[in-house]
């Protein structure tokens, strides 16, 4: 989903706020990496983050990609993610709900709705607890993965059949 203008805007004054209630600099730097990780669709790492600003010819240190990161999760405006493949980071501008599947042989993550299980949770009673948004992480094999396990098997069983006769 791409992140609409206003929504933007939002989370910049929400920034500016925080910087000042903070008594923190507003930085150009801060303004850029926040910029560029709303218009990113989906998680993505420190280096992807570092690639998309240097190719918009905006260098900074990943010191400070990890500073600025870790500020946003302050904010609650950027959320972590611990996926097969590392941490990821994602925007967040409401309190939101995501369920990815991710292959526990390649990797590969993918976001899908589990309107049940949203509904179960967003349903609940709490305790003591107020609930913004949830992550969930269903683990398993993708088709391509499982596809391949049933080839390799496949030809195992047909060496070991020809090798018995």
């Amino acid at each position: 989903m791409i992140i609409d203008r206003a929504i933007k805007e939002r989370v910049k004054d929400r920034m500016i706020n925080y910087l000042e209630h903070s008594k923190l600099r507003k930085t150009p730097e801060r303004f850029a990496i926040l910029d560029t990780i709303y218009d990113i669709e989906g998680p993505f790492s420190i280096d992807e983050l570092n690639q998309i600003l240097e190719s918009r010819n905006f260098h900074v240190s990943r010191a400070t990609l990890y500073s600025a990161v870790k500020l946003f999760m302050e904010m609650r405006v950027v959320v972590r993610h611990k996926f097969n493949e590392g941490v990821r980071y994602e925007a967040y501008w409401k309190d939101e709900d995501h369920t990815y599947q991710i292959c526990k042989m390649c990797g590969r993550t993918t976001e899908i709705d589990v309107p049940l299980v949203t509904e179960t949770l967003n349903n609940y009673h709490y305790r003591r607890f107020r609930k913004e948004g949830f992550s969930l992480y269903v683990y398993g094999l993708c088709s391509s993965c499982r596809a391949l396990i049933t080839k390799k098997n496949n030809i195992q069983i047909n060496k070991k059949k020809r090798n018995s006769n």
